[in-house]
């Protein structure tokens, strides 16, 4: 299937999303190189007893943009100034009657605490509701994630609970907070609410 809005290129001040190219080999590998410890303990693991060969930048790339092609995945490499500085990916797209996904990010640490993340994920947010034709966003957070959970926070996601040993991360079966927000919850648009939750003075 062709996905309504994919590839797509969006743009917020100096922040923008759009798709991951093999060509990013070089800035990522370095960017990921220089925040390997700032990453791991939130990266997604292989349950013991899985084997997997390891995988290129470029091999994963090609194989995001064909998981985009097949409707399933929306792999966006966050920007600054045009730099790649991270990844936001909407992922396990369902469609039918549910029309969800799930979305994860990650940022380089010199670029953390500036708000970027927030926007990226908005953005990112607002194109599955308006373009693609979703209805629902999750997002699954470790409780120990204090960075990513700001993110939701200053989004206004609602929290739905929590998933006991949810995801293998960093080696192990980990505990999870669920947030999720609907396209009914916000009509306004995700970045509209960001930006009056930010300065509400200037509403």
């Amino acid at each position: 299937m062709t996905v309504r809005g994919w590839p797509v290129h969006l743009q917020q001040g100096p922040i923008g999303l759009r798709p991951l190219m093999r060509g990013d080999a070089p800035v990522w590998r370095e960017v990921r190189s220089r925040n390997r410890s700032w990453l791991t303990p939130w990266e997604a693991t292989l349950p013991p007893g899985v084997e997997r060969a390891p995988q290129s930048f470029r091999g994963m790339a090609r194989e995001l943009n064909r998981q985009a092609r097949a409707g399933r995945t929306l792999p966006f490499a966050t920007t600054w100034d045009g730099r790649l500085i991270g990844q936001v990916t909407v992922s396990s797209i369902t469609w039918g009657s549910a029309r969800s996904a799930s979305i994860g990010y990650w940022i380089d640490s010199a670029h953390a605490g500036k708000g970027v993340t927030p926007m990226a994920v908005a953005m990112a947010v607002d194109h599955c509701f308006d373009t693609v034709g979703l209805h629902r966003i999750e997002v699954a957070i470790r409780p120990e994630n204090v960075a990513s959970l700001r993110v939701v926070d200053k989004l206004g996601l609602r929290r739905e609970g929590a998933a006991p040993r949810y995801l293998h991360i960093d080696g192990a079966w980990r505990d999870h907070l669920l947030f999720a927000v609907t396209r009914e919850e916000v009509r306004e648009g995700l970045v509209t609410r960001l930006q009056r939750l930010s300065h509400p003075s200037q509403q």
